[in-house]
């Protein structure tokens, strides 16, 4: 038994950032944007709007494209690394929202790399035979943890988020394998340093900044274009498929050269890979299945098709996914 993908849905919040809109906030312009990440715009929630409202938007989106009943699911998954709080989990707040008092669920913690860590985790548990209806989300408010005045980070990320229902497949359709990859000793490059037991919220980790988000730019770029260009190509390597086989690539919407240089390395074309960064910027773990959901929009995928997905996060976090495309 595999586990298939029968529904897609995104959410993106509407307010909107430009490069020119962050001209005016931090010493930067919208030509070095573009040049060095390909992000012209990005999605900001509103007042008062966090991840579970996108989490649960996601969720009834995948109920309406299913036509399943809310007491239908089974689990729940959030990718996420901005829950609303610290001890409830998303994927709690989601399933209330959306009234699936059947379903039981929890979040991952993978940064970036969130979504294709849900994804092998829900394939798995659909795999099992035990469950039968599994709601996978990728979703961050990334905002909510962004220091405005530091232009290593404010020009990359936006909030929004995507998702996907998993059901059994007796035939050939759905996951065919991943590689998942963690290296802790990356910790200290891509991190937000306080909130955690080790640094409780305190006036001097307020006053220090300590509750946003960090980055040591060359060195995540150096490691995020080495491995998730290699973990795409040894998933090809090791299941005998080639760049030829690929009908889409989708990977984790960071930096355009990121996205370049892992589809170089797989020798695929430029008319395979899906790219919106541009449209979008960085939205952690939400990257993936909003670039899913586009392309089953924009009927990129037909059934049968072979899908690739590699990302690369905070943590050191990365891996691939094969997955053979039914009809959605």
């Amino acid at each position: 038994m595999k586990a298939k993908i029968t529904a897609t849905a995104r959410y993106l919040p509407e307010r909107v950032l430009t490069n020119f809109d962050l001209e005016k906030m931090v010493e930067t312009t919208d030509e070095w944007i573009r040049t060095r990440t390909g992000i012209e715009t990005r999605h900001l929630v509103g007042e008062g709007e966090a991840t579970s409202d996108m989490g649960a938007n996601i969720g009834i989106q995948l109920l309406e494209k299913s036509g399943k009943l809310p007491e239908e699911i089974d689990l729940i998954l959030v990718a996420t690394s901005t829950p609303d709080f610290p001890v409830v989990s998303t994927a709690a707040l989601v399933q209330d929202k959306i009234g699936a008092k059947n379903a039981w669920g929890f979040d991952i913690v993978a940064a970036c790399t969130g979504f294709v860590y849900a994804m092998e985790t829900g394939a798995k548990m659909v795999e099992s035979g035990r469950y039968k209806n599994v709601i996978v989300i990728g979703a961050d408010t990334m905002s909510s943890i962004i220091n405005y005045t530091d232009r290593n980070t404010c020009v990359i990320f936006g909030d929004g988020g995507g998702g996907v229902l998993l059901e059994p497949s007796e035939d050939d359709i759905g996951v065919i394998d991943s590689i998942l990859c963690t290296d802790g000793s990356g910790s200290e490059y891509l991190t937000v340093p306080a909130g955690g037991s080790l640094h409780p919220a305190s006036k001097d980790t307020v006053e220090k900044k300590m509750h946003y988000i960090y980055q040591d730019g060359k060195t995540v770029y150096k490691f995020a274009v080495k491995n998730m260009s290699e973990v795409s190509k040894q998933i090809l390597d090791k299941n005998g498929f080639s760049g030829d086989d690929i009908k889409l690539f989708i990977p984790h919407q960071a930096n355009r050269r990121i996205i370049d240089a892992a589809a170089k390395r797989c020798g695929l074309s430029d008319d395979k890979v899906l790219v919106n960064i541009n449209k979008y910027g960085n939205t952690t773990a939400g990257t993936i299945p909003i670039a899913l959901d586009e392309a089953v929009e924009t009927n990129r995928l037909d059934h049968g098709d072979l899908l690739l997905l590699a990302a690369f996060g905070g943590g050191f976090t990365w891996g691939s996914m094969l997955i053979r495309w039914g009809n959605v």
